[in-house]
Formats: C-alpha cells, structure tokens, sequence
C-alpha cells in the first residue's frame, strides 16, 4: 500500500478528484433525502404553508452547504499539504 504522501504526488488528477468529491456527494445525498422526509411530516403536520417556507429555503441552504463543504475540504486538504 501505497503512503499518503506517495499518494496524493503521483495518483492521476481525476481519481483523486473523484475520491473527495465522493464524500461531499454523499453529504449532500443525505441533505437532499433528510428535507424529503423533513417536506413530507411537514405537510402533515402544519400543511402547504409549512412545505412552501421549506421549499424556499431548500435551494438557499443547499447552497450554504456546498460553499460550506468547499471551503472545509479545501482548508483541510491545504492544511494537510502544509503539514
């Protein structure tokens, strides 16, 4: 097995890309599934009103969260090359 230093120098661009990439898909994955679940108890509880204020935000907060996942896995990726 190959070290993380080794690694990160001579592994091609697109399959380290796509290896963190991968998580951050996930993570959003997640989101998505978690506000379908949130839209559904929503609308059966409080009704349209309730599904139309989170259908607002969904987009907003989608957006947070990718700049949010960018910017934590570019810190730590440069931290690790500084380190």
């Amino acid at each position: 097995m190959k070290k993380e230093k080794d690694y990160l120098g001579s592994e091609k661009i697109t399959k380290l890309l796509l290896s963190f990439a991968l998580p951050s898909m996930i993570g959003m994955l997640v989101n998505s599934l978690y506000n379908i679940v949130d839209q559904i108890s929503i609308g059966w509880g409080v009704g349209y009103l309730g599904n139309a204020a989170t259908s607002i935000i969904f987009p907003l907060n989608m957006v947070c969260l990718a700049f949010a996942l960018m910017l934590g896995d570019g810190a730590s990726a440069y931290l690790s090359i500084k380190l």
